[in-house]
């Protein structure tokens, strides 16, 4: 029992050693041999050296401590594997980091030329690797202008939350991440990832020196090629997306996680071809994909050649342009591009103009120019007046849009995206540019010159009947002598009375007489009523109509029927009476 209990505090004496010992800084003093690591103050990342799985080689990198599946996030010599563990990780006099092998020879260093007086080694809790001067006060870990040098400037395979992509134009460092030549050699592949070095920079994928995949310029809110949804490089419930593009100074893509426990790299794969970001699920223990581009074959780099559009829902896929047809007009391959379907001569009235597109991604801004202080009018003047330009647009959407992008050459890598507001207007032929109003004005004369005038007889028509009817009407109130003072019985119209019997329904129908017909109805308050209906077949005309009703008027009395108004309109003619359910005195007399 003793010896156990000695064992257990040996043991628990080993780990506060072995926790007290981690550090997250090397000095100028101090090595770090194979088999030692440093960690981030947060033990997010560590630092070391290491061995992939099929290979014997060995490698200098960063990894996540606290994830159980091994994913390095940065190599330090990945092109330039060492043969065995007899090796260190040291600072030199001058400020550099260097790998030394075991006879003291420099197997890899950072190759910086600034001289510090007390250089330092640390690992950020970003997984950021820096060269710092010691007597730096602690802000300056989060100001990398300070930097001697840093990993975040080198990278591999991945980015890194925080990580900038792209280019510092002062210095001409360009950072692009490149995917690993397969799961056991992170040599640098051929699958890379990065910013381009133009007026207008958008990200793209390079297969070797080719283009392979194309994000669309930066218009203000996100990139034009990008989706909606998840699959989007926009602002994200989960993540921050960002571009800046200062004139003189820098030009970078980076995002940054809204929920800081959320753990998510964007890696390049090169088995796949595929630009991925994955989340670490910790209940699942696993990396679970999250997005990735390209995404479908109009998400590769122009597949349909110029002036065509790209729509994966589409058959065939591409489609030439609204004004413009197949260059191949005998074997109709889109493939090889479109041309206009009118020739256009540059700044010859009527053969000179722009149509408006919407929800295009825009195209390659290989050979483009921006203005960001134009307006939308003054960039398309200053599109019309070079005859190279082809195509213009607002550099930023926001608002009511500001600055001008213009385009030279003929258009590729065009394909729908489901954003809305991006217009981009391209040069055509003006008999051909705003088609769609050419076609609606069409429409509109055609309906003014043969639906008006018809509109125009079918009101005169009505206006006719209408004025034939009321004058009818009263001359048939005349010919009653103003019943409606002199019978002293309220008028109900036709509508009430046909609503209440269900248009004269024959299941409503309770007798017939030398009058008429005798329906049931009830009224709209609920109150039940017998409706007597002058047949148009009988004798009786409209003065024994008048007799009767003025009759009935008189006749009020507690033991008759009580008659609750009248009904004259066109060629109907009734009377309402009040209805008794004890069927008529007929019924009782002679059973």
């Amino acid at each position: 029992m003793a010896i156990f209990i000695l064992t257990l505090i040996i043991c628990n004496l080993l780990f506060l050693l072995s926790k007290a010992s981690s550090t997250d800084t090397l000095t100028l003093s101090q090595s770090l041999p194979d088999g030692t690591t440093l960690v981030s103050k947060d033990e997010t990342f560590e630092l070391g050296f290491f061995s992939l799985r099929n290979s014997t080689n060995r490698y200098v990198g960063i990894w996540f401590k606290n994830i159980p599946v091994k994913t390095i996030v940065w190599v330090a010599n990945r092109d330039h594997p060492l043969k065995d563990n007899s090796t260190k990780l040291t600072i030199t006099c001058d400020g550099n980091l260097v790998l030394l092998t075991k006879n003291n020879t420099v197997h890899w260093s950072t190759n910086t030329t600034t001289k510090p007086l007390r250089p330092t080694l640390q690992l950020l809790n970003t997984g950021n690797l820096i060269l710092r001067n010691d007597n730096d006060d602690n802000n300056s870990i989060n100001n990398e202008e300070k930097f001697l040098w840093q990993s975040f400037d080198y990278p591999c395979d991945t980015l890194l939350p925080g990580m900038k992509l792209g280019w510092n134009k002062k210095t001409g460092l360009n950072r692009r991440v490149t995917a690993w030549k397969n799961w056991d050699d992170p040599s640098a592949g051929n699958f890379t990832w990065g910013i381009t070095f133009d007026s207008n920079p958008e990200m793209v994928l390079w297969n070797g020196t080719s283009k392979y995949h194309r994000s669309g310029p930066w218009n203000g809110v996100r990139f034009s090629g990008a989706f909606g949804g998840s699959n989007s490089l926009t602002t994200h419930p989960l993540f921050v997306y960002k571009l800046v593009n200062n004139n003189n100074d820098e030009a970078y893509y980076s995002y940054s996680s809204i929920n800081k426990s959320l753990i998510s790299i964007v890696v390049m794969n090169q088995t796949l071809f595929r630009r991925q970001r994955i989340i670490w699920i910790p209940e699942n223990g696993t990396w679970r994909l999250f997005q990735t581009a390209p995404r479908d074959i109009c998400d590769t780099y122009n597949p349909c050649g110029s002036y065509a559009n790209c729509m994966v829902d589409a058959s065939p896929v591409c489609q030439c342009l609204e004004g413009f047809e197949p260059k191949s007009s005998e074997t109709m391959d889109l493939a090889q591009g479109c041309v206009r379907r009118e020739p256009w001569r540059c700044k010859v009235e009527g053969r000179d103009g722009f149509r408006k597109f919407i929800g295009l991604k825009f195209p390659d801004t290989t050979h483009s120019w921006v203005n960001r202080s134009m307006t939308l009018e003054e960039c398309k003047v200053k599109c019309r007046e070079n005859c190279s330009c082809t195509a213009y647009a607002n550099l930023d959407i926001r608002g009511a849009g500001s600055g001008c992008s213009i385009w030279f050459g003929d258009l590729i890598d065009l394909k729908v995206v489901s954003q809305s507001g991006q217009y981009l207007y391209i040069r055509i032929a003006d008999s051909q540019t705003d088609s769609k109003d050419a076609h609606k004005k069409k429409a509109l004369l055609l309906i003014g010159t043969t639906v008006a005038p018809i509109a125009l007889v079918v009101l005169l028509a009505i206006f006719y009947y209408y004025r034939r009817k009321r004058k009818y009407e009263v001359e048939k109130k005349s010919e009653v002598g103003g019943q409606e003072d002199s019978m002293e019985l309220p008028l109900f119209d036709l509508a009430t009375i046909v609503n209440a019997t269900n248009n004269f329904s024959t299941d409503n129908k309770l007798g017939q007489g030398g009058f008429g017909p005798v329906y049931k109805g009830v009224l709209v308050d609920g109150q039940e009523i017998a409706v007597k209906r002058l047949s148009r077949s009988s004798g009786q005309g409209l003065t024994e109509f008048k007799n009767e009703v003025i009759l009935c008027a008189k006749l009020q009395h507690r033991n008759l029927v009580k008659v609750l108004g009248c009904c004259i309109e066109g060629e109907e003619k009734m009377l309402l009476y009040e209805y008794m359910p004890n069927r008529s005195l007929d019924s009782f007399l002679f059973g």
